[in-house]
């Protein structure tokens, strides 16, 4: 049954070729060692040009002949015959033949090419035949009438949109029909074809317009298959046609037997195309989805799927078979050409759907079932040439798949200045004086957001809770040198919030069984209100370096980069009363209060209470070896080696605060040992006290004003994370490896992506063989995880180890895995496999997750020509079909 199918799906695939070419063997560009771009222009040992005439009436020749050959060639002047060797080329208007032999008679005015034997018995040359109207062709010998146009090619070889047609005997009429005979089609690009699946044509006629064939039969591994179509007529339009998608037959253990994938493609012209496809289940569900593609040449580009199912889960009378699970999804990706609109850009990338989107459709793949966050933008983007102004526009949505939680920005707005220098005179000459460097900024965001869930999403209440703001900020600093060594900079920021709405709490004392429970209520008041707020800072800062030199051992040098800063900041209370951004609620029944800022549920929020003066400090260090290296010769035969970046510490301390004074001090660090092994840390340091009582049998702990080091103790680690990633290949160990397996920066895909993505990629059920790199025999990568909490109650312990690499069991097989363990749960992360098997012009992908919730299989055996994309075998096993 599969194979009948198959066999009729690639013969309608196979006439419809025809759709986008001009004649039957046309083509853009021929993909074959011998192709004419191959062809040196030959070294010219003899040239014989003839213009021969002729009245169009009469039938005499009127177009240049050009012969040109490389070894040697011949004129027969008594028989009127030209002999080329080597690199032979005849040129006759716009046809041209290239071959190693070559023989031109003038008087028939007919060609005959073919290859030439060497003295080894090497066989080269083979005729290529280029005609603008016919396209580029291969073959083993080539007899061709000038004057007729009538042509015999022998042994063809030539490329249609990713399908070859080789072999048998191919007749060119003056009238432009092509007579067929005995020629192989297949997916294979070789002049001599693997014919893992391929069909002959026995007889047939292409015309501009139609094809017209005799019997024609199945081939596998060489062997003819007794499926034969006595004949066939089909059209042969050049443009893009329309046609009907044939379905997938197959059976879901959940959903029962199916028909997915059938549908209709729409041609709407040479910039727009679309695809209508659905599917139905035996069981009751079903699902349909639209896709569309549209570009237009150094404009744009881009493309639009939309999609709805209805699944059917359980069975006849459950709650999950009489209530199906509905779902949708919408994607759209636009982008526009550089040189479009110089100055201007729009580009679009829109991921939405239902939670259960992807969970609930066969075929998904682990990273799509998996994924918590959606997102999606449309923007526009505008400078204005000449000016330090630009614009951009942006409608955001994001999504938390788990929970349903949805935010959408409708639209957000930003327009800004970049820094200038208003007192510097574009004429000066000398030095910028102390005025000049002043520079200022400005920047105006505003946006309309909705937070709500995706099942409220559209509901009327929902679409009128929109907030909305406007936020300006007005940067101004100004940077100086003192004292040769060292950086001051001081700076104002000025910031002001427009919101049209504000919020009021009421106390509400609610009788319960047990007692009475504080809340409160908010209400929303309307109306403009604007809320202002500024702070001053400085900052100075300098480098202080230190070196130890060696005069021994190939370590010469060890370098220290030290980078002290100190600097003040003072913001003033706009918690105050005079300011009116504040108020305050009674919280529980004896009267206490609490304030509140009126602009807490705004977009930008609102300024800060509590006034601030503080000192800020911080250090950074880098430390690094220099040894000797045979290989470095760009600095003296140095080679600088990185033992400790970035290893920092910085807190602040606020002067005018009641207590607590001193901030939380943060330290971070990492360093590279090798290309390969990166490490990084970070964490905070408590240094106050921390009093835990307990109150109605349970602990409650807070801060207390008293430094840690007066009880002799160390400022208490709050959290501290750990992490290091360490990748290696084959071809990263030894020289020999290096020889054998160099490099390659376009194919050595897995060492410049990250886990996620890799994960993506092996997902990719098209054209699998594209992302895989055959010629790196193995590749690993490590990811470790290590992440300490300390609230003062409670600790806790997150580490986790991720693996993931690929390895080639043989030259044509890879395997792939992505695999990790959670030591906190004492529990293997997700596990999958996946495995490639290069067959030259077939593909073969199978994957695998073998054990936890998402258990599935898929085993996918596809045709790598594109215009045979749905020509494959598959057989998978879904996630929620354990049986």
């Amino acid at each position: 049954m599969k194979f009948t199918y198959i066999f009729f799906t690639c013969i309608l695939l196979f006439l419809h070729i025809g759709a986008k070419a001009n004649g039957f063997y046309q083509s853009d560009t021929l993909k074959n060692k011998v192709g004419i771009d191959t062809i040196k222009s030959p070294k010219i040992d003899s040239l014989k040009t003839d213009t021969l005439k002729k009245n169009s009436k009469k039938g005499e020749i009127t177009d240049v002949i050009k012969a040109v050959a490389s070894d040697s060639s011949f004129y027969d002047t008594k028989n009127n015959v030209m002999y080329l060797y080597g690199n032979a080329r005849i040129t006759y208007g716009e046809k041209q033949v290239d071959a190693g032999f070559i023989k031109v008679d003038y008087k028939t005015n007919t060609i005959f090419a073919k290859g030439k034997t060497d003295t080894l018995g090497r066989f080269s040359g083979l005729p290529i035949f280029k005609d603008p109207q016919q396209g580029t062709l291969t073959a083993d010998s080539v007899y061709y009438n000038f004057k007729t146009s009538k042509g015999r090619i022998y042994q063809v070889y030539t490329e249609q949109d990713g399908g070859y047609i080789t072999g048998g005997k191919i007749k060119k009429q003056a009238n432009d029909e092509v007579h067929l005979k005995n020629v192989v089609y297949s997916t294979c690009d070789l002049p001599s074809p693997h014919q893992h699946f391929g069909i002959v044509i026995t007889k047939g006629i292409a015309t501009k317009n139609q094809i017209v064939t005799g019997p024609a039969y199945m081939v596998i591994e060489d062997v003819p298959i007794p499926l034969i179509i006595p004949f066939g007529f089909f059209p042969k339009p050049n443009k893009r046609a329309s046609g009907i998608i044939l379905p997938q037959v197959g059976e879901d253990a959940t959903l029962g037997f199916f028909l997915r994938d059938f549908g209709y493609y729409i041609g709407l012209n040479d910039y727009w195309d679309m695809t209508l496809k659905g599917g139905v289940y035996s069981k009751g569900s079903y699902e349909t989805n639209v896709a569309s593609r549209y570009t237009k040449r150094y404009k744009y580009s881009g493309n639009v799927f939309l999609s709805y199912s209805s699944r059917k889960f359980g069975v006849e009378g459950t709650p999950e078979y009489e209530h199906p699970t509905k779902d949708f999804r919408i994607q759209w990706s636009h982008s526009q050409n550089a040189n479009a609109h110089p100055g201007s850009n729009f580009s679009a990338s829109v991921n939405a759907s239902t939670s259960g989107a992807f969970r609930n459709v066969p075929g998904s793949s682990y990273q799509q079932i998996v994924q918590n966050q959606i997102g999606s933008s449309i923007s526009y983007s505008k400078t204005f040439a000449n000016t330090p102004f630009s614009l951009s526009t942006a409608l955001n949505h994001s999504q938390d798949l788990s929970s349903g939680r949805v935010s959408l920005g409708l639209p957000a707005l930003n327009f800004s200045m970049t820094t200038i220098n208003p007192f510097d005179s574009k004429d000066r000459i000398g030095e910028q004086k102390w005025y000049q460097r002043i520079a200022i900024g400005y920047s105006l965001q505003a946006n309309n957001q909705i937070n709500t869930v995706d099942s409220l999403l559209f509901r009327k209440k929902t679409l009128s809770q929109v907030q909305s703001g406007i936020q300006h900020n007005i940067p101004i600093s100004l940077s100086s040198q003192i004292l040769k060594y060292f950086q001051f900079s001081q700076s104002l920021n000025y910031t002001e919030r427009w919101y049209f709405q504000t919020i009021r709490k009421n106390y509400i004392a609610r009788p319960t069984p047990t007692g009475t429970r504080d809340s409160s209520a908010i209400d929303t008041i309307p109306g403009f209100r604007r809320a202002a707020d500024y702070s001053l800072g400085g900052s100075l800062s300098t480098k202080i370096y230190g070196i130890v030199k060696f005069k021994k051992g190939k370590i010469t040098a060890i370098r220290h980069v030290l980078t002290p800063n100190i600097g003040f900041s003072y913001r003033p209370d706009f918690g105050k009363p005079s300011f009116n951004y504040y108020d305050s609620v009674q919280v529980d029944q004896t009267g206490r209060r609490q304030a509140y800022s009126i602009f807490e549920q705004g977009l930008y929020g609102g300024p800060g209470s509590g006034k601030s003066a503080a000192i800020t400090f911080g250090v950074d260090n880098n430390i690094e070896l220099k040894v000797k290296s045979s290989k470095d010769t760009t600095n003296n035969g140095i080679k600088k080696i990185p033992i400790l970046q970035g290893l920092s510490l910085n807190g602040s301390y606020n002067f005018v605060a009641d207590s607590l004074k001193l901030s939380q001090l943060g330290f971070s660090g990492r360093t590279f040992f090798t290309e390969k092994l990166g490490v990084s840390f970070s964490g905070n340091l408590d240094p106050y006290e921390f009093l835990v009582q307990r109150i109605n049998g349970q602990d409650v702990g807070r801060t207390i004003n008293r430094y840690r080091w007066q009880d002799g103790k160390l400022p208490r680690l709050t959290n501290f994370n750990f992490s290091f990633d360490y990748s290696l290949n084959s071809s990263t160990l030894g020289k020999n490896n290096k020889a054998n397996n160099p490099p390659n920066p376009n194919s050595d895909l897995f060492n410049r992506v990250n886990a996620q993505q890799a994960e993506q990629l092996q997902q990719i059920n098209r054209n699998a063989n594209a992302f895989v790199d055959f010629n790196i025999p193995w590749n690993l990568s490590f990811y470790y995880n290590f992440n300490y909490s300390n609230n003062g109650l409670s600790k806790s312990i997150v580490q986790t180890l991720n693996a993931n690499g690929d390895f080639n069991l043989t030259p044509k097989w890879k395997v792939q895995f992505n695999t990790g363990y959670d030591f906190a749960n004492s529990a293997i992360s997700l596990t999958s496999f996946s495995i490639y098997r290069d067959l030259h012009c077939w593909d073969m992908s199978i994957r695998w997750i073998p054990f936890g919730p998402y258990q599935s299989y898929s085993v996918d055996l596809r045709v790598k020509a594109s215009i045979l994309q749905d020509l494959k075998l598959s057989k998978r096993r879904e996630y929620y079909n354990q049986f």
